[in-house]
């Protein structure tokens, strides 16, 4: 009896020293697991900083692509178009005005009366209607005359607060959100279809004129006279309203720049003479590259496998579209090389686009002492069930790396338009950099729900302009919120191009 209680005793001691063993060397292998998440963590720290001093060389980079795409086509990345819009809104404007926002799968339809300096906007209305399907890939008629027929059932909603002028075609703003190269204020052709709509015989025509002959089909006494892209319809909301603006840009799902540029230049590279002493450029800067910006191998693969791979190269670090799926990219990394949401590698990790930027924002900017938001957006999103804190931890610092380099690469962005037009400082030192706005404050306008409705991503882009610019020059800067500024932008840009604007 007492050689069995021996054995037990003996055996039992095994099997404790064996399931101590186990968890020790458990332990330590979950330790050099988490260690290599780690690892992975501030390699792309590393790999993907943003040092004053890279900016200042992205800052640089910027002015000097600039300078080459408006002296020739095709001599940067960045395109410098000319959009022909020489005659900003100024407060004076009056009567009646439309405006078609086509830039998606919906369509934007709005009607502004304006009442002069005094009256300013008096009255504005909009409806938003959707494209079907079938007109996305059919025929180019068939499309705009469905445009014009909801354009004419809307202004024949008209009510009698709203006048035009007698004698006078209503006129229209046209913000149009496809590549178009442009040929006056009024007139553009179609390079391409993108968002979805596939129309062949649209390609290279004017979409303006397509717009006039659908709506003369129509009935429709109307003229366009204006066409702009969104970002430029932006600027001009917002100069409306404050005369020193003078850069617009949107960081939404995509990005896009704009800014006022010195008659001087136009002339000097494209002959043009503009009525008021500048003109409003569309940079179309989402394509800018430049080899100072910290690219990383993730960036490298969501590029690759993109619709677009080598183009638009400072978007896909920048803009809505791309935040998420790069942490997503990252997160799959460590979740393969360290098993850091257990052995089993979610399967949602390998799906593209799946984490998008407001997840990553609601995760970044969860303040709760457990983190319970990021828990809720990896368990909707990606399927884990159950993370430690130091794993929603990590999580959190992924998101403020991946936010704070786009927030900051777009920061550059802008004091590179600055230091093109002579407003970053740099002409207290060298005259003849000044522009005619020397020593005036100068207004940026944002416009995007990425910088509206990610707090941490735009104050990480208000902070890098005042670090770039220095305290004295950034007292004289302002980075101001234009909210859906491009439907009305396009409604005053065809008040202050109107065709009785001398009459």
């Amino acid at each position: 009896m007492t050689r069995t209680v021996v054995i037990v005793a003996v055996a039992s001691a095994a099997v404790a020293c064996a399931a101590t063993a186990y968890l020790v060397s458990m332990r330590i292998r979950n330790r050099k697991y988490w260690n290599r998440s780690l690892a992975i963590l501030q390699e792309f720290q590393s790999e993907c900083t943003t040092s004053l001093f890279r900016l200042r060389q992205v800052v640089d980079a910027m002015t000097v692509e600039m300078h080459a795409g408006l002296a020739s086509e095709g001599g940067s990345k960045l395109k410098m178009l000319l959009t022909y819009v020489d005659n900003l809104p100024t407060g004076d404007e009056e009567g009646l005005y439309y405006a078609l926002d086509l830039g998606g799968t919906n369509f934007r339809v709005l009607r502004v009366q304006l009442g002069g300096p005094e009256g300013r906007v008096l009255r504005q209305e909009y409806e938003e209607v959707s494209i079907p399907s079938h007109l996305m890939v059919g025929s180019n008629e068939d499309l705009f005359d469905y445009i014009a027929l909801e354009l004419s059932r809307f202004v024949e909603s008209e009510g009698e607060n709203y006048h035009p002028k007698p004698g006078r075609d209503r006129e229209l703003g046209f913000t149009f959100s496809f590549p178009v190269k442009q040929t006056s204020i009024n007139s553009g052709y179609l390079i391409k279809w993108t968002k979805g709509f596939a129309i062949p015989d649209g390609v290279g025509k004017d979409v303006v004129q397509a717009l006039h002959d659908a709506m003369k089909r129509r009935g429709l006494a109307m003229r366009v006279t204006a066409l702009v892209n969104d970002t430029v319809g932006a600027l001009a909301g917002a100069r409306y309203w404050n005369e020193d603006v003078m850069v617009a840009v949107i960081l939404g799902t995509g990005t896009n720049a704009c800014y006022v540029e010195r008659a001087e230049a136009i002339t000097k590279y494209h002959g043009e003479s503009p009525r008021s002493g500048s003109m409003v450029i569309n940079m179309e800067w989402g394509n800018f590259w430049s080899s100072h910006l910290p690219r990383t191998i993730y960036d490298e693969d969501l590029d690759a496998e993109s619709l677009n791979p080598g183009e638009q190269g400072f978007e896909k670090m920048v803009s809505g579209m791309y935040l998420g799926d790069i942490v997503r990219r990252v997160l799959l990394k460590m979740a393969e090389d360290s098993f850091l949401f257990g052995t089993e590698v979610p399967a949602n990790l390998y799906k593209p686009n799946i984490l998008r930027t407001p997840d990553i924002s609601k995760m970044h900017q969860d303040e709760s002492a457990d983190l319970r938001e990021v828990a809720k957006v990896l368990k909707s999103i990606l399927g884990v069930s159950s993370t430690p804190l130091k794993v929603r931890m990590l999580v959190v610092e992924l998101c403020d790396l991946v936010a704070e380099r786009g927030a900051r690469l777009a920061a550059a962005g802008i004091v590179g338009i600055l230091k093109k037009i002579g407003r970053d400082g740099s002409c207290l030192s060298n005259r003849s950099k000044c522009d005619q706005g020397e020593g005036r404050h100068t207004t940026i306008a944002m416009d995007g729900g990425l910088y509206e409705h990610y707090p941490k991503f735009r104050k990480y882009l208000q902070e890098t302009v005042a670090h770039l610019l220095g305290e004295e020059i950034a007292a004289n800067v302002s980075v101001e919120l234009s909210k859906d500024g491009s439907g009305i932008g396009a409604a005053l840009l065809a008040a202050s191009h109107s065709q009785y604007v001398n009459t």
